[in-house]
């Protein structure tokens, strides 16, 4: 039991995860008939929790072994080779130290890296600098996945970020093992939708038409209300329909950001009384002075020319055409050539997202703190 079903991070079980049972079920299908599957969805929609959902479902518990990995904040192969030996050595431990022995048994390459406690239980000490031929690491990760006692799901997210790697091989080193690969299936969870368009679409690529392609969109607004009533209910609070209707087209249905406001209105509701409207605006306000501190941190860190056209856009909601000379005009921003500059800084800082030339802060709570400043 936990204190509050509004859950902001990691997985707790299927009791607190909101519906997606077709996209599960779709992607077990998928996984079950040999298809490696890329999975596109901005970020905040559910994606890793639906992966997480998969990942526990019991037929998938038993039968397989699953590696989530999270290579959003790597910069090149050494940077993701880390990432995917800690993460796989982290997933394997509930199976023991057999298991776990297997797997670090293949890792010559970092074995240096690899610390035993007196139970013989290994952990994973690898960093950057003990990578010297990330590519025979490589190999020893997939020789692992090849000869594992089961069959594995490996999900890699933020997967565009392969595509910017210094090395210009790295896809298509990947695509070679992922394709000798026969002891595995692989899904590709990515919020750049037109990146991960470009790597699995383009015939240049290589990794051309070699996945079935999967689209996240926004859970329902009626089986989320649902979801959402049902956990008031459960603490003898009540949440009237309108209420969540509001919170979710104030953020367009976008998953985690619901989820907060739901936790916070969750957390300063009383029993046996009515959550309310008016209710919303004080648990955004909550949040907002809570994450105040961080948001200033950002603010101050970001060069000038880049922290205007930042506020230009979130006063925009939703900018278009930001090199024109009437929006420069209308935000009285410096020039067409700073705006230039200036984006390409946003974008790169992932503090602006762009889709089909639509330009957005990120981060939604930031952009509503700026709007106060």
């Amino acid at each position: 039991m936990v204190n509050n079903p509004f859950i902001l991070y990691g997985y707790e079980s299927e009791a607190y995860f909101c519906d997606r049972k077709n996209e599960t079920e779709q992607l077990f299908r998928l996984i079950e008939n040999g298809n490696n599957v890329a999975l596109i969805a901005p970020r905040r929609i559910g994606k890793t929790g639906l992966i997480e959902n998969l990942f526990h479902q019991p037929k998938v518990r038993k039968n397989y072994y699953t590696f989530l990995i999270d290579i959003y904040a790597t910069k090149n192969m050494e940077d993701m080779v880390v990432t995917m030996g800690g993460s796989m050595l982290s997933a394997l431990r509930p199976w023991g130290s057999k298991v776990m022995q297997k797997f670090t048994d293949l890792l010559t390459s970092v074995r240096s890296g690899i610390s035993f406690d007196p139970m013989g239980n290994p952990s994973w000490n690898v960093e950057v600098g003990d990578i010297h031929t990330p590519r025979i690491t490589l190999d020893e990760i997939f020789h692992y996945i090849e000869s594992a006692d089961k069959p594995c799901i490996v999900a890699i997210d933020e997967f565009q970020a392969v595509s910017s790697y210094p090395d210009s091989n790295a896809e298509a080193l990947l695509r070679t093992h992922i394709q000798r690969c026969r002891n595995a299936n692989f899904i590709f969870a990515g919020s750049q939708r037109t990146m991960m368009a470009e790597i699995f679409t383009s015939p240049s690529r290589p990794f051309y038409q070699s996945t079935s392609m999967m689209n996240l969109d926004c859970i329902p607004m009626d089986k989320y209300c649902q979801f959402a009533q049902k956990h008031f209910k459960a603490a003898a609070k009540t949440l009237p329909a309108a209420v969540f209707q509001a919170v979710y087209q104030r953020f367009e249905g976008v998953t985690w950001y619901v989820q907060r406001v739901m936790n916070e209105l969750f957390a300063i509701s009383s029993p046996d009384t009515d959550c309310t409207v008016e209710m919303i605006d004080i648990a955004i306000d909550n949040i907002l002075r809570s994450n105040e501190f961080n948001f200033q941190s950002l603010l101050f860190q970001l060069p000038p020319k880049q922290k205007m056209l930042l506020i230009a856009i979130s006063k925009a909601g939703k900018a278009t055409a930001i090199t024109s000379a009437t929006f420069i005009h209308r935000w009285h921003l410096p020039s067409t050539s700073s705006v230039q500059s200036a984006i390409k800084g946003l974008l790169e800082k992932s503090f602006v997202t762009s889709n089909l030339g639509v330009y957005e802060t990120y981060d939604k709570f930031f952009a509503m703190w700026l709007l106060r400043q």
